[in-house]
């Protein structure tokens, strides 16, 4: 077993889950990625091709792990090719993780896309921890909605509850991931709220855990080329993801100038949200 985050570990693909035509989940046998906390990350190293930092799927045989790829630039393209037999390259976990309170009794988890992967990790822990929680998923379309079976088997033996929202109404209620949100805090008393997904999403489930005075906290995706705090690629004002994130609580992102209003390309260039 390998003990050092920072060596590579080469891993054979075990098998890959076809989510969507541009979402695909790739398994491997990995104990350092099968112990990752909620909200760390792993840099995978895609050969001759790029290295590019990804969220630990949860994954139900021990000793292995997973991630989701979105299927957009470059090294998110070679590693959605990727097939069963194929390798690559880990380092990590890195990141801190979310918190779970022994205080918390009843949570709101709400993820976007690709960012429901660390929250379905939060949500196990929470619900062996007789936590109960809501969680929402929220997308485009009804074609854009996966892991909706692997969300209902983690809440189905708990008080826990899984919803879906689509902006079209094509699935589930119709609606966005805050306005389903809003609807939420009106009826129930939430100890904290999670979010992980579109920065602009998360932007709106912050400010509005914050103007009801809940507790929040965030996972945020920033370009990352290193991972261990050497590139300064994924900064975030003073701060940078890879080493005081991913996960940001309410407090701190109300101090980040940049969230949810600019990010940077790879040529570290800030760019803002149309």
């Amino acid at each position: 077993m390998h003990t050092n985050i920072d060596k590579r570990r080469i891993v054979r693909i075990e098998e890959t889950i076809s989510e969507t035509p541009t979402v695909k989940t790739l398994v491997f046998k990995d104990d350092l990625s099968y112990t990752a906390k909620p909200g760390q990350f792993l840099m995978i190293w895609i050969p001759r091709i790029e290295e590019i930092p990804m969220s630990v799927m949860i994954n139900s045989k021990d000793g292995y792990a997973a991630v989701t790829i979105r299927k957009s630039g470059i090294g998110s393209t070679a590693l959605f090719n990727r097939k069963k037999g194929d390798l690559i390259g880990l380092r990590g976990p890195y990141g801190n993780k979310f918190v779970l309170k022994k205080s918390y009794q009843n949570i709101l988890i709400i993820g976007g896309g690709t960012g429901l992967v660390p929250l379905l990790r939060l949500a196990s822990y929470a619900c062996k921890k007789k936590i109960k929680a809501t969680i929402v998923l929220g997308a485009r379309t009804k074609r854009e909605v996966f892991f909706e079976k692997i969300a209902r088997k983690i809440t189905e033996k708990s008080d826990s509850t899984f919803l879906v929202c689509t902006d079209d109404g094509s699935y589930g209620i119709k609606g966005t991931t805050v306005s389903m949100m809003s609807s939420l805090i009106r009826e129930n008393i939430f100890d904290c709220v999670f979010t992980c997904g579109p920065e602009l999403m998360m932007k709106g489930v912050v400010g509005l855990a914050t103007e009801n005075s809940i507790p929040v906290q965030a996972s945020l995706e920033r370009y990352m080329k290193c991972g261990i705090g050497i590139c300064g690629s994924c900064c975030l004002d003073s701060l940078l993801v890879c080493q005081d994130g991913t996960v940001f609580n309410g407090r701190q992102l109300s101090k980040i100038l940049d969230f949810g209003i600019s990010y940077r390309d790879k040529d570290g260039q800030k760019i803002n949200y149309a």
